[in-house]
C-alpha cells in the first residue's frame, strides 16, 4: 500500500467517523457505478448523504475541493441515482465534500453541505 493510498483511506475513516458521531448511519462505502464511485453514502432518518472525500497534505495547490470536477459531479449524481433506484427508495439526497487537509501534524475539516446542489 502507498502512502497516497494510506492517507486517502484515512481520510475516509475520519469522515465515516464524522457522520457517526453526528447521529447516521454508514450504509455504503466505496459504492461503485458504471465509471462513478461515492466514497460513503449516510443515511439519517429520511435523508441520504452521499459524501466525496477529498485530502490533501497540503493547501499550496488550493483547498481539497476544488479538485472537484463539473465531470466528478455528473458522476456522483449518476451513482447516487441509480443507488437510490436500486433499492427503489423515496428518501432526501444531500451531496456533501468533506475537504482534509493535514497541518503540522493536524488533521483540518471542512464540511461542505449541498456542495453540489440541493435535489
Amino acid at each position: 500500500m502507498n502512502d497516497a493510498y494510506a492517507f486517502g483511506q484515512e481520510a475516509e475513516k475520519r469522515a465515516a467517523l464524522f457522520y457517526q458521531k453526528q447521529g447516521y448511519t454508514i450504509v455504503a462505502q466505496n459504492f461503485r457505478y458504471r465509471k462513478a464511485e461515492i466514497d460513503l453514502i449516510v443515511r439519517k432518518d429520511n435523508l441520504f448523504v452521499a459524501v466525496e472525500v477529498k485530502a490533501r497534505s497540503s493547501i499550496a495547490f488550493g483547498s481539497p475541493y476544488s479538485f472537484i470536477s463539473s465531470k466528478k459531479i455528473k458522476l456522483l449524481v449518476m451513482a447516487m441515482d441509480a443507488y437510490i433506484q436500486q433499492r427503489q427508495l423515496d428518501v432526501e439526497v444531500r451531496f456533501d465534500v468533506l475537504s482534509y487537509t493535514l497541518i503540522r501534524g493536524k488533521w483540518q475539516l471542512e464540511q461542505l453541505k449541498d456542495a453540489f446542489y440541493p435535489f
